[in-house]
């Protein structure tokens, strides 16, 4: 116990006995501090964990609550601010110092941040807020406990409140730990600074204690120190709004989402780890280091709007649009009216308060709207967000909430998912409502009202290569999709790559059925066309709506995705002599999105005979990588070379190879050396800027290999001796045999040549280390193999032939599970969870 000048008496854990007995000299202090209704025993862990880095960690009971005194005296949020310095002072405690705190006690230790500059060396928050509008309630949970008679027999008299709060854990609190959190809230008397504390929230702006909290608020956005925000989304009280908040007032801070932690997130995941990685220096280092995506930057920066500009007196299409309904004419825009539509809806949407870095969220279908938004945001400054409604209504949920966008424009369809699932941001309607729809979905504005305001206005000033000009999302087929942050000068690379690479200029009419790149056609300067088909569902793809493409924008180039190329290859008998022709005068075809086999290429190519087809490599972060035409896939396929020849990098593209271990780990250094297996590692001036709010997974993502930083990818693979990738897996689906990490896709291709299998995916059971490899196939049509489970005999047979490892089964998938964005990933992880249900006798369903 410690008591300060005034005589009150201070619990608190501190490690710096342990440091000493390690004759350690402390490199700084961390104060943290708890809020309602916790005590010090919340950053145990973080005690524990501080000598290992050389820091000095206090955890403080503030008084009335935890084992510190109980004075009877009520305090408010200036009083606990001062309680804390009075601690310090009696501690003696100099700096450095870096404040951390979770719930209320984030306020109070930036109150303390505030106002010891001279000492302050950082500031970490886990779940809290620092400030409360006017014009949005309290969280339910709060308003209830606030509510009345409700509050002391919530808080004191009962242990309703403090049992609430244990429950908020992500998973349940082992007992032990749970009475551990009881053990100084035993009796109402020990409870009134749970109460006390409860009172004390700033609910409304006439509340004692708001001035305090609207002094420590604005005192944050001034605080130039090193910021460590964790988070944990699933709070029903401290909201992802408030992490939003105080991003806005910490741009510089690091910030970490737990996508399955909730309120209680220092017991639901580790957060010790990452705060002491923090303290340590690396996150620091990193402010100043050149980012991975500024390898290979273009000199001169051309806005990714360059080529709309370029052409705004032009009256010729820019965008056609045959996603419409089936026997509809396709809406054509020319590119005077998408600029001057552009302008207007970029001067609306500044009118109605949209200012540069403020997030909006497009659920808009591709087409002409999505187009003018896209870009007009762009124009402004704004972040446009973009998640593909294949996500599902939990993946979008989940893209909305962490991006935590300020605007939403949405169709009927989105705005009404918004309105019910409670997703951030002013909504917009695309469309026109009528006022009782505009009322039912919560709509604050209309698109076209927005666009009619604009008309005429002055736009702001252009937004800057290093600002951030997107969100967007990765598919989700290998773990929750993740948001994927562009700059503007990255986006303009890409675009100067696609350009250069495949030579697309004016006259290139670009048919596109992968939605990433249909926006990308007036950033070519080149007239695109979306055809007709569900853009979400790219396998809806017919090669008689490709033709009809091709026919309406005079197209020469035909961009698709691998699920998209199949089902216009199933579909080529239903071509006429028409469209035949039409076919015949396309001269590049592109295939991205995951690999093509050359059998599926090679059919594409009879429907395009004079076009020269590309299956580029690329992601999400990095859209791409390499490249190989259908002459270097046929050369690829005498090779010996197990997995899918995705060709050399691209001009301003590295690519390098770190080996797996045993373990199946990529803990070898990144070398080009020819016929090693390893984790692919990418850097490029188009490579993305960082995860969004997903700090540890950024950390997790990059290599450094002097003279800059590299990309991770997850993709497992090898360089040749002429210097082309061979993509053999995902890292989470290397098999970890006796014999060593065995990656999937070489063997998968063996298999795939039995005249009965479709599709087929290599997966391990057992332990690690020891895992036995199973083939699962998706048998074709013609075999009548509709029952999931053990293939028959002669099946089996065939598929143990082909492989060229041993197989400890062959089962049977009538279709395989897949990602939702390309239909083509198969899901393996999902796979090897069935074949290992199956070979232990489980029910046998469809996987």
């Amino acid at each position: 116990m410690l008591q300060d000048a005034r005589g009150a008496r201070w619990h608190f854990l501190d490690n710096l006995p342990d440091l000493a007995d390690r004759g350690v000299e402390p490199a700084g202090t961390v104060l943290a501090v708890h809020g309602n209704p916790t005590w010090s025993y919340l950053w145990r862990r973080v005690v524990a964990a501080g000598a290992d880095v050389g820091w000095r960690v206090v955890a403080v009971d503030q008084l009335e609550m935890g084992l510190s005194e109980r004075t009877g005296e009520p305090r408010t949020l200036p009083q606990r601010v001062a309680d804390l310095a009075a601690f310090t002072d009696a501690l003696g405690l100099e700096g450095p110092v870096v404040t951390l705190g979770h719930d209320w006690g984030g306020v109070v230790s930036l109150g303390w941040a505030v106002d010891h500059p001279q000492q302050l060396a950082g500031v970490a928050l886990l779940n809290t807020a620092v400030h409360q509008s006017d014009d949005v309630p309290l969280p339910a949970a709060l308003r209830l406990a606030l509510a009345g008679p409700v509050l002391p027999l919530g808080t004191r008299t009962t242990r309703a409140f403090l049992e609430t709060t244990l429950a908020l854990a992500r998973p349940r609190l082992p007992r032990d730990v749970a009475e551990a959190y009881r053990l100084p809230y035993r009796t109402p008397a020990a409870r009134r600074g749970i109460e006390g504390f409860v009172v004390d929230i700033p609910a409304t702006p006439d509340h004692p204690s708001r001035p305090e909290l609207d002094r420590i608020s604005d005192g944050v956005t001034r605080l130039d120190v090193p910021a460590l925000l964790l988070w944990g989304p699933h709070d029903p009280v401290f909201s992802d709004r408030y992490l939003d908040d105080l991003v806005r007032r910490l741009p510089h801070a690091h910030v970490h989402r737990f996508a399955g932690a909730g309120h209680l997130v220092a017991e639901d995941v580790d957060v010790a780890s990452p705060i002491m990685t923090w303290l340590g220096g690396a996150a620091r280092s990193e402010l100043s280091a050149p980012s991975a995506s500024s390898v290979g930057s273009p000199s001169s920066f051309v806005p990714i709007w360059g080529g709309l500009d370029a052409r705004a007196a032009d009256d010729s299409p820019a965008v056609l649009d045959m996603t419409v309904g089936e026997h509809d004419a396709a809406r054509s825009v020319s590119w005077r009216a998408l600029d001057r539509q552009v302008r207007r809806i970029a001067a609306g949407l500044h009118g109605i308060g949209v200012r540069r870095g403020d997030r909006v969220s497009l659920l808009v279908e591709p087409g002409p709207t999505l187009t003018a938004l896209v870009y007009a945001c762009l124009r402004i400054g704004a972040v446009v967000v973009v998640a593909d409604a294949g996500l599902g209504v939990r993946g979008l949920t989940r893209a909305q909430r962490g991006a935590w966008p300020g605007y939403v424009v949405a169709q009927r369809k989105g705005l009404a998912a918004a309105r019910a699932l409670g997703w951030p941001g002013v909504r917009i309607s695309a469309d026109p409502l009528p006022a009782a729809a505009r009322r039912a979905l919560g709509v604050r504005h209309e698109l076209v009202d927005v666009a009619r305001s604009g008309e005429g206005r002055d736009l702001p000033p252009e937004p800057g290569p290093e600002d951030e000009a997107a969100v967007l999302f990765t598919s989700g087929s290998t773990g929750p999709a993740k948001g994927v942050v562009y700059t503007h000068a990255q986006l303009s690379a890409l675009r100067d790559v696609l350009a250069t690479h495949f030579d697309v200029g004016p006259a290139t009419g670009l048919v596109t059925g992968f939605a990433p790149f249909a926006l990308l056609g007036p950033a070519l300067g080149t007239r695109s066309v979306t055809p007709r088909m569900d853009v979400s569902a790219p396998r809806t793809l017919t090669a008689r709506a490709v033709a009809d493409a091709v026919r309406a924008a005079d197209g020469d180039m035909v961009f698709l995705s691998p699920a998209a190329v199949l089902n216009v290859v199933d579909t080529g008998g239903e071509l006429g002599a028409a469209d035949r022709a039409a076919l015949g005068r396309v001269r590049t075809f592109l295939s991205t999105g995951a690999p093509i086999s050359a059998d599926l290429l090679a059919s594409a190519g009879t429907l395009m005979p004079r076009a020269t087809a590309h299956t580029p490599y690329g992601m999400t972060e990095c859209l791409l990588v390499t490249d190989i035409t259908s002459g270097g896939v046929r050369d690829a396929a005498a090779a010996p070379d197990a997995g899918v020849c995705v060709g050399a990098a691209i001009d301003g593209v590295d690519v390098l190879v770190a080996a797996l271990d045993d373990d199946g780990a990529a803990t070898g250094r990144p070398e080009a050396t020819p016929g090693v297996l390893g984790e692919v590692v990418v850097r490029a001036g188009h490579l993305k800027e960082r995860y969004d709010r997903l700090r540890l997974t950024d950390l997790a993502a990059v290599r450094d290999v002097p003279p800059g930083r590299w990309h991770r990818t997850g993709d497992v693979g090898h360089l040749d001796a002429a210097g082309r990738l061979w993509i053999e897996g995902r890292l989470a689906h290397v098999l970890t045999t006796p014999d060593g990490p065995l990656a999937p896709v070489g063997t998968e291709q063996h298999v795939e040549r039995v005249e009965q299998v479709r599709r087929a995916a290599l997966v391990g059971v057992g332990p690690a280390g020891v895992q036995q490899a199973v083939a699962v196939v998706e048998p074709v049509a013609s075999a009548g193999l509709r029952r999931p489970g053990l293939a028959p005999a002669e099946l089996g047979a065939a598929v143990r032939a082909a492989s060229p490892v041993p197989l400890a089964a062959v089962l049977v998938a009538p279709a395989m599970p897949t990602d939702v964005r390309h239909n083509s990933k198969i899901d393996r992880a999902r796979l090897a969870a069935w074949a290992d249900g199956v070979l232990t006798g489980g029910r046998v369903g469809a996987p």
